[in-house]
């Protein structure tokens, strides 16, 4: 048994899978999920898990080159639009709308329990070399 980092079996598994490129939407529980990629719902009740606790422990395993978030944040929701800001130096920012098409592209959806506005993140995987 894991005695550290993401024990959740289905999450861990999801991650060891992914190579450089791979696209992985952490989001919150309104985003539509389109068919295609796998994922794993980690919502529970309402703001449980959250954003950031969901973002920071993913942060931890994933080796990431690049985010892409939705523009809105700023205007809506403060305290994700600061994580995110202070998680990645380069954060592309879209429409919302072009973040949720975007969606379709992931390998992989972690839905987390935030329910506080554009709490998403796209993470473009990297290389830790």
């Amino acid at each position: 048994m894991k005695k550290s980092g993401i024990l959740n079996r289905h999450l861990s598994g999801a991650l060891a899978r992914l190579g450089h490129t791979d696209l992985v939407m952490v989001c919150d529980a309104g985003l539509p999920i389109p068919d295609g990629p796998a994922v794993v719902d980690l919502s529970f009740r309402s703001g449980v898990p959250s954003f950031a606790e969901v973002l920071d422990g993913l942060l931890d395993e994933l080796e990431v080159e690049g985010a892409t978030a939705a523009r809105e944040v700023r205007g809506a929701n403060s305290a994700a639009s600061g994580l995110l800001e202070r998680r990645f130096t380069e954060l592309e920012l879209v429409p919302h709308e072009e973040l949720k098409a975007r969606t379709r592209e992931a390998r992989l959806v972690v839905r987390t329990g935030e329910t506080k506005p554009y709490a998403n993140v796209l993470l473009r995987c990297g290389v830790p070399f």
